[in-house]
């Protein structure tokens, strides 16, 4: 299995960026996938997850900015994030576990995924 990220960079606070998390050896829509995020002197927090009904959890901090969506076809995960904020600093984790039994956002609260990506920096300036 290979997650591989791309789409970070800095941008200034209020604007936009989209990640992208490309999968092999892995279909995205087998079991659960998320998105995760690690500041600087921070534990690994789960940022958003989506199931493979379809069905999508995100933390507080980042409801109603950010999107996560995948593509079937491309065998690609997505995480579409607006009006970032400086607190959205962080290195960004693409992860999927194969757990079919739903509750993939309680999986993502304990970083309880089995396959990992490698991280993409996504910088947010105020």
């Amino acid at each position: 299995v290979q997650l591989v990220e791309s789409g970070g960079g800095s941008v200034q606070a209020g604007g936009s960026l989209r990640l992208s998390c490309a999968a092999s050896g892995y279909t995205l829509s087998s079991g659960c996938m998320g998105w995760f995020r690690q500041a600087p002197g921070k534990e690994r927090e789960g940022v958003t997850t989506i199931d493979r009904f379809g069905t999508t959890n995100y933390a507080d901090s980042v409801k109603g900015r950010f999107t996560i969506s995948q593509d079937n076809a491309k065998n690609t995960l997505y995480l579409q994030m607006n009006v970032l904020k400086p607190e959205d600093t962080a290195m960004y984790f693409c992860a999927a576990d194969p757990w079919h039994g739903g509750g993939c956002w309680y999986r993502a609260l304990s970083v309880d995924f089995g396959y990992w990506g490698q991280g993409t920096q996504v910088t947010v300036s105020s």
